[in-house]
Order: C-alpha cells, then structure tokens, then sequence
C-alpha cells in the first residue's frame, strides 16, 4: 500500500551513510543482547515437560509459567517505549539483560511453584525492555536505506537463542540438569550487561540523541497521539497477525505437541526447531530486501504472510493421524516466516512515527504479536487440561484457536490500511492499473 512513507522523513538522522566499524560494533553488541534474551525467553518452553515433574504442574498451570512472562511482557512494552524515549537503548539493554539474569538463577535455585511463576515474570520485564531497545540503535547509527533490512537481521540473528536453547541449552538439561542450565543461561546474561555498558553508545560521537523530558501525563497524551496515526495500527495488527503462531509454538506448546502428540524423538525436534531458525533467517533476509525496495506493497507482504500460515496448519490438523515428518519440518518453515513478517510493523511505526516518540510506537506495535500469542496459550493450556493432555485429538482442537486471532488481525489490517492510505490522500490503484505499469516498462 501507499501509506506516506514519507510523512516524518525529516526527523531522520542526517548523519549519511554510518557503514564504519563503530556501527557494527554497536550493532552486533545490542544483536548479542537479543540473542541472550531470546535464550531466555524460550529455555522454559524447551523444558517444559521437566518443569511439569519439577514442580507437578498439569498443562493449564504450566501454561501459566509462560502465560504470566507474555502478559509482564506485553503490559510492560508501552512504559518500555515510553522510557526508551527518555533514556536511550544503552541503559534499557542493560537493565534488561541484569533484569533477566536475576529471574533465571532465582528459577535455577527454587523449587517452590510460586517463587517460579515469579521468576518467569521477572524474566518477562527483563525481556520487554531488550528488543525495542536494540532496534531504537538501528536507525541512529545507520543510513535510512539501510534501515529495513538491518532490522530485519536484527530479528533473524536474535533467533539463534532459540537454537541455544533447543540444542546446548537442552543438552545442558538433559546432562547435568535443571539447575546448571539456567545457571549457564544466567551467566551469558552477566556477560551481555558488562558488554552493553562498555561498548554499547545511543548514537555516533557527535550525534545528539533526540530524547523527550516529559511528564506522566504528557506521556499519557502521547500514547494517545501514537496510536492515533494509522501507521501504528497498522504496525500493531500485522505484528499480531504474523508472529504468534511461532511464539507459541517455540515458547510453550511446540515440543509437547512434537514429541508426544505427533511421537517424534528429541534429536528430530531439536533439528525442526534448528530448521525454524534457518528458515527465519532466509525469509528475514528476503523480507528486509523487500520491504526496503517495495514499501508500498508491505501490507500485501504481512497478508500473504498470514494466509499462508493459515492453510498450513488447516492442512496438518485435518489430517486423521499424525503428519509424517516432511509435512512437519514444511509446517514449521512456513511460520518461521512469520517471525520475520512481524517485523514489518516495526517498519510501519517507524516511517509513521516521528524519532523522539519511537520507542512508544514500536512498544505499542509489540504488543501485537504477544498480546495474541498469550491469548491463544492460555487458550491452548485450557482446552489441553479439559480434553486429557497432550494428545494427538487435543492438541487439533488446540491449535484451532489460531483462526480466532488471524480473523481479527486481517480485518485490522485492511480496515487500518484504507485509514492510512485516506489520510495521506491516496488512491490505490487496480490490479489491471498494476499489470499495465507493468508491462509498459518492458
């Protein structure tokens, strides 16, 4: 769609094209940061089934442990973008990784139910400062152009924690055991907060960092403001749309659905879970290219997206038996791809968003995707416990809440696409006007 990419054009860094060794540095350092939070992130979906004998947690209160990080995480994203405007990403990213470590070794050393819960929360704060923060970096040390596509490596890179904690992380669990896996994941967080103090910067030497000293409830009014502009809707229903199906899977019901519904061994998850990773980090790179080289077709992008999505799960779960193997690994590629598409939001937020308020509209965006992904866990944990567990029939009936939220997500987008295009006074033009244009440069 045309959507007035333009329309804040002028509160973008001026600085050229920031492509030296510093921008990298900064870059790679805040990517670390995401890698170590993602690890986080999902260690306990990868453990699940070792969390249930440990703390004797049935699956509607084991999906509480991931339930109650996705809801800290979600509730937490707009004050998280609210301070990310006042402080800079150098301070969030460090808070976050700190954060993290301390809820990871208190679910290392405790056994107790409760103090667990906590600790998944407390990694869930740690983690909603972490993302929007490494992207705030992006478009402060590199030129516009560039913007898309290193955002999009962004996200891809950050997925290789989940290929930390679905191979050594595991490893580590499954050898000496629960607690020297956490304390492991506890230690790369100790790292990455001493990295993100020492090399971490907001903006190259000389750059003054746009931030906005407000009050509470001048800040009340901007997320007002921020959710007023149509771009930010847009932002927020194609990250709902796009990323929720992978979060779910990867962060709770995926392993249990693998190994005991669909009987697959450990070492053939692990290889699903790696080929997840791969397949991000693929499509990741194709949607950057193109969200940069086509910016006007990026709702058709996050559309194509959802629908596909949609036909791949239709296909599995009508299926009387289990899915042989191929169909599976073809499943989890295609919404791999999802996790990439969502972050054509983050896209829109920016080009719609002027920089001092950012940090709110990519929060806002953000909460898209896991406001969804924990609506459809908990969802999913309840139908499991009411229908005996993780079975083959349970877990179809489970997964069907998935067309619930792409339903919502669709119409948001089309219905926040016609707002956007009204108000830069475009007027879309016809596939035949498309193929027409065309063909005429031929």
């Amino acid at each position: 769609m045309t959507s007035g990419r333009h329309a804040f054009a002028h509160y973008r860094p001026s600085h050229g094209t920031l492509n030296g060794v510093r921008a990298w540095i900064v870059w790679i350092t805040g990517v670390l940061a995401y890698i170590v939070g993602v690890l986080h992130r999902t260690s306990f979906g990868v453990s699940g089934l070792d969390a249930a004998d440990r703390f004797g947690a049935n699956p509607s209160l084991l999906s509480s442990f991931v339930v109650l990080q996705v809801v800290v995480y979600a509730s937490m994203q707009i004050p998280a973008g609210v301070l990310l405007d006042r402080v800079g990403p150098r301070v969030m990213i460090a808070a976050g990784a700190a954060t993290m470590v301390a809820g990871q070794l208190a679910l290392a050393l405790t056994e107790s139910l409760p103090l667990a819960i906590a600790a998944r929360a407390v990694v869930g704060v740690g983690d909603a400062l972490t993302f929007i923060s490494v992207l705030r970096l992006v478009p402060a040390w590199f030129a516009p152009r560039r913007v898309p596509l290193v955002s999009q490596l962004t996200g891809i890179c950050g997925q290789i924690g989940q290929v930390l904690s679905a191979v050594p992380f595991l490893a580590i669990l499954h050898g000496p055991g629960w607690t020297a896996a956490f304390v492991s994941a506890a230690a790369l967080g100790a790292v990455v907060f001493v990295l993100a103090l020492t090399v971490i910067r907001d903006a190259p030497p000389g750059m003054e960092r746009q931030t906005q000293k407000v009050t509470v409830r001048e800040s009340g009014r901007q997320v007002v403001r921020v959710w007023r502009r149509p771009g930010t809707r847009l932002g927020f229903f194609s990250h709902m749309g796009t990323q929720f199906s992978i979060t779910v899977f990867t962060l709770i019901w995926g392993v249990p659905y693998l190994s005991s519904a669909q009987g697959l061994s450990s070492g053939v998850v692990g290889a699903m879970l790696t080929t997840s990773v791969v397949a991000a980090i693929v499509s990741g790179i194709v949607v950057g290219i193109l969200t940069g080289r086509y910016p006007n077709r990026r709702s058709w992008m996050v559309l194509s997206i959802m629908v596909s999505n949609a036909l791949m799960w239709g296909i599995v779960l009508l299926l009387p038996g289990r899915a042989p193997v191929w169909l599976l690994f073809l499943l989890i590629v295609v919404i791999s791809v999802g996790g990439p598409g969502s972050a054509i939001g983050f896209d829109y937020a920016r080009t719609f968003n002027p920089s001092v308020a950012l940090g709110t509209a990519q929060g806002m965006v953000n909460i898209g995707g896991f406001l969804a992904s924990l609506l459809v866990m908990q969802a999913m944990g309840v139908i499991l416990g009411a229908l005996g567990g993780y079975t083959l029939d349970a877990f179809r009936v489970a997964w069907l809440t998935q067309y619930v939220v792409w339903a919502v997500a669709i119409t948001g987008v089309l219905v926040s696409r016609r707002t956007a295009r009204r108000d830069a006074g475009v007027v879309p033009r016809t596939m035949r006007e498309v193929v027409y244009r065309h063909q005429s440069r031929k």
